[in-house]
């Protein structure tokens, strides 16, 4: 059963182009470590809730975006190997993120209704 990893991160708008190469570079990884699909969703459409929403739940400030994005795998042993490998890739830069990493959201997923 395939397995999902999701993510929402908050992107200085102004660096748009820079979290594009940054991200193709790990979807790029992602793949080489098992994931059959890497799919990264600049926000567009993402309003203000009453009580909870995308932008309240990063902290989302005047000057960012929303990014929602998530991994496929084959199941999450590929995923658990796969994603060790990413963050273990010394060709891989993981300290300069063009976003605010302590406000990012993410986790695994087992897929329940496909259709």
């Amino acid at each position: 059963m395939l397995y999902v990893d999701g993510y929402v991160v908050p992107v200085p708008t102004d660096k748009k182009e820079t979290y594009r190469t940054v991200a193709e570079t790990f979807a790029q990884a992602f793949r080489q470590h098992g994931a059959l699909s890497v799919v990264e969703c600049w926000g567009d459409d993402v309003p203000e809730g009453k009580l909870t929403s995308f932008p309240m739940a990063v902290k989302l400030e005047p000057n960012e975006t929303v990014v929602f994005s998530w991994i496929t795998w084959p199941s999450k042993q590929a995923r658990d190997a796969g994603m060790k490998k990413v963050m273990d890739d010394p060709k891989l830069n993981h300290e300069d993120m063009p976003f605010d990493g302590k406000r990012m959201i993410f986790g695994g997923f087992q897929q329940l209704v496909v259709a």
